[in-house]
């Protein structure tokens, strides 16, 4: 196996790859010049290539297929941005460990047998595509899905939240407050009371339920009875039956605010619910072993789930990984940009190498192990 050599022979396309997406940010379901990037050079690999899968314009599933037979292995990219602040969580690095990890495991299955996908995943900061591709069979014919994170520190795959995204829209009766203020329905009143009762509900949840909201339209003018008020809430838990049951207790505290102030409520999902990541320990383990071997940094077991991501979704149909490696400075914080220029560095760099090489690697011992393949199906099957 010459999985070293082939990093180098493709390391200096991979940090132009990085470099191209962190100068060209573009945010969730408009990644056009992005998600051609990357199809271009899988499509000079020799990767079979389409383009707006599951009705998502900058979706794709890149595949390369041998001549013998074999499980097939998935490597996620994800290469959306933040607003204003670009890659400050990593996306230009993510993107580039999965079509380097399909390049390079591309050069190995036509000895040992299998196929490698690379899917294109848009949007995973706002309405991610993984939740369609869980929903719609992308996944059906597929043995494993890997992704992997940029972080401040490298760690195992591990637990992460479920998630509702809910919006409470309330909608009342305009009237002059100080001349004919019995005139109105006061809209912003009934979001002041989802407040106050989400704010009671926190003393009777789990420790590990979040609910945090924000009002994005309380009123035009202090004069006016606001006629229309709008909440919106991530209310997140570590398992998603738990979440289900907390997200009934917000409605209901949601229509007895309307009930209280005769304002009528609409409540929609203003992004896609996220699943709770269910990590696959067998194929976690196969991974934290080479990023151990091809890693200068040292490799922390799995934090406690804090955020949510789409990733969650699909380890519900497939079994599936989400590890984070290290960008060599502890503390780093998402979302800043900071994070995003730190992809630039040398520690940028050794991320890539990291993270490709260890993917790759593993990919190729799941094709050419049939018990470790056995292993990850059965801890699968018992997950469900």
């Amino acid at each position: 196996m010459t999985l070293k050599k082939d990093f180098e022979d493709i390391q200096d396309e991979l940090f132009q790859i990085r470099k191209q997406l962190f100068e060209n940010p573009e945010l969730g379901d408009q990644e056009y010049q992005s998600m051609k990037l990357l199809v271009d050079y899988l499509r000079s690999y020799d990767f079979d290539v389409e383009t707006g899968i599951v009705q998502r314009p900058t979706a794709f599933r890149a595949e390369f297929s041998s001549d013998k037979p074999g499980p097939t292995i998935a490597y996620l990219a994800e290469y959306d941005a933040l607003p204003s602040i670009g890659h400050g969580c990593g996306h230009n690095l993510i993107a580039t460990f999965a079509v380097g990890a399909g390049v390079m495991l591309r050069k190995q299955i036509e000895e040992i047998g299998g196929k490698v996908v690379v899917l294109g995943t848009p949007a995973e900061e706002t309405n991610g595509a993984k939740v369609p591709m869980s929903e719609q069979g992308t996944f059906d014919d597929i043995d494993v899905a890997m992704m992997v994170h940029g972080a401040d520190i490298s760690s195992e795959s591990g637990p992460m939240l479920a998630m509702d995204a809910l919006q409470f829209a309330y909608q009342g009766q305009a009237a002059h407050a100080a001349a004919a203020p019995e005139q109105g329905i006061n809209a912003l009143d009934a979001v002041i009371q989802l407040f106050n009762g989400i704010n009671a509900l926190r003393q009777h949840v789990p420790s590990d339920v979040k609910m945090h909201g924000i009002i994005t339209k309380g009123g035009e003018a202090a004069g006016i009875v606001p006629a229309e008020a709008v909440a919106q809430f991530y209310i997140r838990a570590n398992q998603r039956e738990v979440l289900d049951d907390v997200v009934t207790k917000v409605k209901r505290i949601a229509e007895g605010a309307s009930s209280m102030t005769g304002a009528d409520l609409t409540i929609s999902n203003y992004e896609l619910s996220y699943d709770n990541m269910v990590t696959n320990q067998p194929l976690s383990a196969a991974f934290t072993k080479h990023l151990k071997t091809y890693s200068a940094n040292p490799v922390y077991p799995a934090v406690p789930a804090t955020g949510s991501a789409d990733m969650g979704n699909v380890s519900k149909v497939v079994p599936a990984i989400h590890p984070f490696v290290g960008l060599n400075e502890p503390g780093l914080v998402f979302h800043t940009k900071e994070f995003a220029d730190k992809t630039m560095t040398p520690d940028g760099e050794a991320a890539i190498h990291d993270a490709v090489l260890s993917l790759a690697h593993t990919g190729y011992d799941i094709i050419a192990n049939k018990d470790l393949l056995h292993a990850i199906k059965e801890a699968f099957n018992r997950q469900s």
